[in-house]
């Protein structure tokens, strides 16, 4: 009974100070409201919609940590810890939209999941008259998420034993290896990184002529890889309205967005003077050759089932090298928000622009994700090779022996069995969430099977983009909706801690 009370007071203590942090962060919207007072709805209403969710999750916090007392964490209450501090942030971060927009809180709840998770799955249309701070907030929650709300809050506030385990509970986000000695170094390193590159983003995007706001949107959602952007055409306004550098505007996109899909520890060896990290371990070579592989496989899916390949055939020599250039920049862009797991968009990528392959092929995107270490969802790349090396192990002791001992190594590291299996039974998660997913899904909307599946591969993989479209979306069954929230979740968390909460011997 002791553990027992011990473990709950822990999680629960710290759990009232990550709702403290919550709260504060809740109120820093307030200053967009100021800047833009009178415009698009912002003003008195919108102040209150952050003030009073702010103030209260905050006063949640001190009575959290009042009432319990705080003791050392172990993994499994890390792991309850992660997950109850997700559905924290995302109820008390779905206030601002349901008293600044009029939103129910299942809509409201849903796109504070899908912001904190950096999904990128929205309820809302209209974007381009929505009040400038709700459209911050979105974009913040996105920013926030990305390399894992906990994370934040070790780097700013966690004082307590057990810093490790709390590390730990989000470790497919941020990799065990440390940068520097101790936990607190490591984090704070790549915070700054992380930093670094969202500040040397929002310059470049100035730059080409973005407006400030939606270059801070647009790297919030952008790094983070979630894809939450001010307006409804998301990336493809810009080209849409005439913008002078809107070309050049998606290629620094694409590199913020590949900034986001790489592990932070090759960011950090490339920023010490390593370079060859890009390509010298078995990941980021998978990584580059699944991003060659898919856009040369959707570039000639294009060419032989649209005009492209006509248009290439003939023609003054400018227009066929314009129209090679305008297909390769929507397929590259394409390729890395959805690998990336961003969920950026110049063309709607259910819609007669891609061929029937690339809509299978982005699927498949949905599933791999970035890399590990990351701010991307989906399985990730590194594992996707574990496994592609599993199967290569099984066939090679079918030939010779089944009791010839073949070891699976990594970059030069054995790897264990335990992290074999674990790689394993998230594959398999992942498939049976699918096929409840989809499943729900199809029984529940008009939508076919090819939409449905699509649906929980984007909330699973916490991309955004499917096979639905935006107004059925929003419109779907609320069953729906709370069944992608859950999907959200456990793709962010890696299923695992999410299932703890349910477990009545992970509260013991």
């Amino acid at each position: 009974m002791r553990n027992e009370a011990q473990r709950t007071h822990s999680i629960f203590h710290h759990l009232g100070s990550l709702a403290e942090l919550i709260g504060a962060v809740l109120v820093l919207p307030a200053v967009v409201v100021v800047l833009y007072w009178g415009e698009r709805g912002d003003g008195v209403g919108t102040l209150g919609a952050f003030l009073l969710p702010g103030s209260a999750c905050f006063l949640t916090g001190v009575l959290l940590r009042r009432w319990f007392r705080p003791e050392v964490l172990d993994m499994t209450g890390s792991m309850l810890l992660c997950a109850l501090g997700w559905l924290v942030a995302s109820a008390f971060g779905a206030l601002p939209f349901v008293l600044g927009l009029g939103a129910s809180y299942l809509d409201g709840y849903f796109e504070a999941m899908s912001g904190f998770t950096t999904t990128g799955i929205t309820m809302f249309s209209g974007l381009d008259r929505m009040p400038h701070s709700l459209l911050f907030w979105r974009a913040f929650s996105q920013w926030l998420g990305g390399l894992g709300i906990l994370s934040f809050f070790l780097a700013i506030t966690f004082r307590g034993a057990g810093e490790h385990h709390v590390f730990g509970a989000e470790s497919h986000k941020i990799s065990s290896d440390r940068l520097a000695p101790g936990i607190f170094n490591t984090v704070r390193m790549l915070w700054r990184i992380y930093a670094l590159f969202t500040v040397v983003s929002v310059a470049l995007l100035s730059l080409e002529g973005m407006p400030v706001f939606d270059a801070v949107c647009h790297t919030f959602t952008g790094l983070s890889t979630g894809g939450y952007s001010p307006h409804d055409k998301s990336i493809g306004f810009y080209a849409a309205t005439g913008h002078p550098h809107a070309a050049l505007i998606e290629y620094t996109v694409v590199g913020v967005m590949l900034l986001g899909g790489i592990n932070f520890l090759v960011h950090y060896r490339v920023l010490t003077g390593n370079p060859r990290a890009l390509g010298d371990t078995l990941e980021m070579r998978y990584w580059w050759r699944l991003l060659a592989g898919f856009v040369g496989l959707i570039l000639v899916a294009l060419a032989l089932g649209t005009d492209l390949g006509p248009s290439l055939a003939s023609g003054p020599v400018g227009e066929r090298l314009a129209a090679l250039e305008d297909s390769f920049r929507t397929t590259l862009f394409q390729v890395v928000a959805i690998l990336t797991t961003t969920g950026f968009a110049t063309e709607d990528i259910g819609g007669a622009y891609f061929p029937a392959l690339a809509k299978q092929l982005f699927l498949v995107m949905m599933v791999i994700g970035g890399c590990v270490g990351s701010t991307g969802g989906g399985i990730k790349v590194l594992r996707v090779a574990i496994l592609t090396r599993l199967m290569g192990r099984e066939l090679f002791r079918s030939r010779v022996s089944q009791r010839a001992s073949t070891r699976l190594v990594i970059d030069g590291r054995l790897v264990s069995e335990d992290e074999v299996h674990r790689v394993a039974c998230l594959f398999f998660a992942w498939i049976g969430l699918l096929v409840v997913g989809g499943g729900s899904t199809a029984v529940l909307s008009h939508q076919d099977a090819w939409a449905s599946f699509s649906g929980m591969f984007s909330a699973l993989g916490n991309i955004g983009p499917c096979y639905i479209s935006q107004a059925d979306m929003i419109a779907i069954h609320p069953g729906v909706k709370v069944t992608y929230i859950f999907g959200m979740l456990a793709g962010r968390l890696e299923i695992l801690p999410v299932l703890l909460l349910f477990s009545r011997r992970a509260w013991r």
